[in-house]
C-alpha cells in the first residue's frame, strides 16, 4: 500500500479523464485514478485475478511509462494475466475487437481495457493525455461504473503496486511469467500483435475482393492520412499487407508520441495536408492543385476511431457519410448476410439526414446524447438486456465518429473501408466510367434531399463562463419557445433529456435544443473531450428538398447569425470566433 489523498478535478468526462501530460505526471495523479478504477471494478463484483487486462493506447507521450504503472498496480490488485499491443500501441477499436474476439491459450477471455489516450487532442509532454476504461462488452465504462469510480477518487486513501515486478519489453511480441517469491503462483504479461485481431474481424465484415478491384482500377486513387497516431499500423496492415497497395498510398503512418506536432483529427482544419491534396480549403471549398487528384481520401485521428471522408474535390460531412453509409448498407455483406439493417442511431447534435433514411427503409431509430455507451447498449439489447435486437446496427455521431455493432466503439478504418466497399458496388465494370464519391452523395440528395449543416467549435474557453452561458440559455428556454427570430420561429425551446429505452437510465442537460417549426435547428453544447479549459459546440443544420448546390455557408448565413445571438457567446467568453468550422 502507498499513502496518498484526494486529488481533485479527477472526474470521468464521454471518454475517460483527459488532462495536461505534466499533470498526469505529477506525483500519484494516474496512481489515484487507476487504483480508483480498479476499485469501481471489484467492487461491482469483477475478479481480477481470472481472465486478463488488457492495455495499450495511442501512442501519445508518457503512454509507454503509464503502462508500466498500471501492469504493477494490476499486480498488487490480483491480475494474473495481461495482453499488452505492441510497443504499447491499440487503437480504441482495435480493443474493442480484441476483447471480444481473442481468446487465450486457455481460453480465457479479457474482462475489460485501460486505453491511454485523449483521442483527437493533441498529444506530446505539454499536450493532453488521456485514460479510459472498457469493460468485458468491449465498450465505454457505464455510467454506474464511472460515478463509482468518480467517487472513490474523492475518498481515496492508498493504492496498490508491486514497485519491484520487471518493467515488460512492449516492443517484443511474446510472453513474461513472473512466479511468486513462494512459488505457488505466477503473473503472465504477453504483449500482443497490436493488428491481429481487428484485421481479422474486418476481413469478415468487407467484400476485400471487391475492395481490391476498385483499388486496382487505372483511374481509381486514394490515399489514407493516419495523422502520426495509432492508426498507422493498422492502415498498412489492410491496405498494404492485405489488398496489396503501395505503401505510397499512406500518409503519416508512422506513430509519433506527439503526432508530428499536428493535431491529429481528423477535419478540415486539422488534417490540412490532406485536404489541399484532395483539392480544398479549410472551408471545404476548391482550390487549384497542381497535377492529378486522388479519387478517394480518409484521415484518422489519434487513436483511430474517427474519419473523415473526402472524394476529388468533394468533402463529406460526417452526418451525410452515415445517412450514405445506411443507405447502401446491403452492398456490405456483415449487413447482408444477416438478412440487411434493423437499425440505426446518431446522437442528438448530428443532422438528421439519417433520420429520412430510417424512415424510408422502415428501420428502427434512435436519437442518443452524445458518447458511444448510449450506442452500445442499444446493440447488446438481446444479448446483454435480453430484450428486441436491434443487430445489425449502424451509429453515427457529427464528430467524425461512425461504426457497427462489429465492436463498441466508433471505428475509423471500419468507415473507411464501408465506403470503399459502397464505391466497389457501385462501380462493378471495370470498363465504364468512375461512379465517384460525389457522384453517390448527390445521388442520396436527390432522393432524401440535403441537411445544410455546419459545427463551429469554440476551443479553451473559460469553462465557468461557458457554463453560464449554457445555464442561461437553459433558463430562457421556456420565454424562447414560440419566439419569431428573423425568418424563423422556434417551436421548441430545451435541454435534451434521455431515456434509454434498454436500460432505464436517464441522462439529462445533454445539450440546448432550439427546434424551428420549419425543422431547421441549432444546438448548443459543452464538449466532454477537451483536455484543458473548455469547448463550446454550435451546431446549425437546415433541411432543403430541391436547393441542394448551395454552399454551406450561404445557406446557413442567417441561422449562424440567429444562433450566435442566442447564445450571447461575446459577452459570455470574449469570442464570437470559433477555433474550427467543419
Amino acid at each position: 500500500m502507498t499513502k496518498t489523498s484526494p486529488i481533485d478535478g479527477q472526474k470521468p468526462g464521454t471518454s475517460g479523464l483527459r488532462k495536461k501530460t505534466k499533470e498526469f505526471m505529477s506525483e500519484n495523479y494516474l496512481s489515484n485514478f487507476v487504483q480508483s478504477v480498479f476499485d469501481a471494478v471489484i467492487d461491482g463484483g469483477t475478479d481480477v485475478s481470472k481472465g486478463v487486462l488488457m492495455i495499450g493506447g495511442d501512442g501519445r507521450y508518457f503512454n509507454d511509462k503509464a503502462i508500466q504503472i498500471i501492469i504493477k498496480m494490476g499486480v498488487a490488485n490480483g491480475v494474473k494475466k495481461f495482453w499488452i499491443g505492441q510497443d504499447g500501441l491499440l487503437s480504441t477499436p482495435a480493443v474493442s475487437a480484441t476483447v471480444r474476439e481473442r481468446s487465450g491459450s486457455d481460453g480465457e477471455k479479457s474482462f475489460g481495457a485501460f486505453i491511454l489516450t485523449a483521442s483527437h487532442n493533441p498529444g506530446g509532454p505539454d499536450e493532453d493525455f488521456g485514460i479510459k476504461y472498457n469493460t468485458q462488452n468491449g465498450g465505454p465504462a457505464p455510467e454506474y461504473l464511472m460515478q463509482a469510480t468518480f467517487a472513490n477518487t474523492k475518498s481515496i486513501k492508498s493504492y496498490k503496486i508491486c514497485p519491484d515486478f520487471p518493467e515488460i519489453d512492449i516492443a517484443k511480441i511474446g510472453s513474461t511469467t513472473v512466479a511468486s517469491e513462494d512459488g505457488i503462483s505466477s503473473v503472465t504479461a504477453e504483449v500482443i500483435p497490436s493488428a491481429e485481431n481487428h484485421v481479422a474481424l474486418l476481413k469478415t465484415i468487407f467484400d476485400f475482393d471487391a475492395i481490391k478491384a476498385l483499388l486496382n482500377r487505372d483511374d481509381f486513387t486514394m490515399i489514407y492520412d493516419s495523422m502520426h497516431g495509432v492508426n498507422g499500423p493498422y492502415s498498412k496492415a489492410v491496405f498494404v499487407d492485405e489488398l496489396g497497395q503501395p505503401e505510397s498510398v499512406l500518409m503519416n503512418h508512422i506513430p509519433k508520441d506527439d503526432f508530428g506536432g499536428g493535431h491529429a483529427d481528423p477535419n478540415l482544419t486539422y488534417a490540412k495536408e490532406l485536404v489541399a491534396i484532395m483539392g480544398l480549403d479549410r472551408k471545404g471549398a476548391k482550390i487549384d492543385v497542381a497535377g492529378p487528384i486522388p479519387s478517394f481520401g480518409a484521415a484518422a485521428d489519434g487513436d483511430g476511431d474517427r474519419n473523415m471522408i473526402l472524394g476529388t474535390q468533394f468533402f463529406v460531412t460526417p452526418s451525410d457519410s452515415l445517412a450514405v453509409l445506411v443507405a447502401n448498407a446491403n452492398s456490405i455483406p456483415f449487413f447482408s448476410s444477416r438478412g440487411g439493417l434493423k437499425a440505426v442511431a446518431r446522437s442528438m447534435p448530428t443532422s438528421g439526414a439519417v433520420d429520412l433514411v430510417a424512415k424510408d427503409l422502415n428501420l428502427d431509430f434512435f436519437e442518443t446524447p452524445t458518447g458511444w455507451k448510449f450506442f452500445g447498449n442499444l446493440m447488446d439489447s438481446a444479448c446483454v438486456f435480453k430484450g428486441k435486437d436491434y443487430t445489425p446496427f449502424i451509429c453515427g455521431e457529427e464528430s467524425f465518429g461512425t461504426g457497427s455493432d462489429h465492436v463498441r466503439e466508433k471505428d475509423g478504418i471500419w468507415a473507411v473501408l464501408a465506403w470503399l466497399n459502397v464505391l466497389a458496388a457501385n462501380n462493378p465494370d471495370a470498363s465504364k466510367p468512375l461512379v465517384t464519391v460525389e457522384d453517390i452523395v448527390k445521388k442520396h440528395w436527390s432522393k432524401y434531399g440535403r441537411n445544410y449543416y455546419c459545427r463551429w467549435d469554440f476551443e479553451g474557453v473559460d469553462k465557468a463562463k461557458a457554463t453560464a452561458m449554457m445555464d442561461k440559455m437553459r433558463s430562457d428556454t421556456a420565454s424562447n419557445t414560440g419566439r419569431t427570430v428573423g425568418s424563423y420561429t422556434i417551436a421548441t425551446a430545451d435541454d435534451f433529456k434521455y431515456t434509454d429505452p434498454v436500460d432505464g437510465s436517464v441522462a439529462q442537460k445533454q445539450g440546448i435544443r432550439f427546434l424551428m417549426s420549419d425543422g431547421s435547428r441549432i444546438i448548443f453544447r459543452l464538449s466532454g473531450t477537451a483536455g484543458s479549459g473548455a469547448t463550446v459546440r454550435m451546431y446549425i443544420e437546415q433541411y432543403e428538398s430541391e436547393k441542394l448546390d448551395q454552399t454551406v455557408s450561404s445557406a446557413l448565413e442567417e441561422l449562424t447569425k440567429i444562433a450566435l445571438d442566442l447564445c450571447d457567446i461575446k459577452t459570455f467568453c470574449g469570442t464570437e470566433t470559433p477555433t474550427v468550422i467543419t
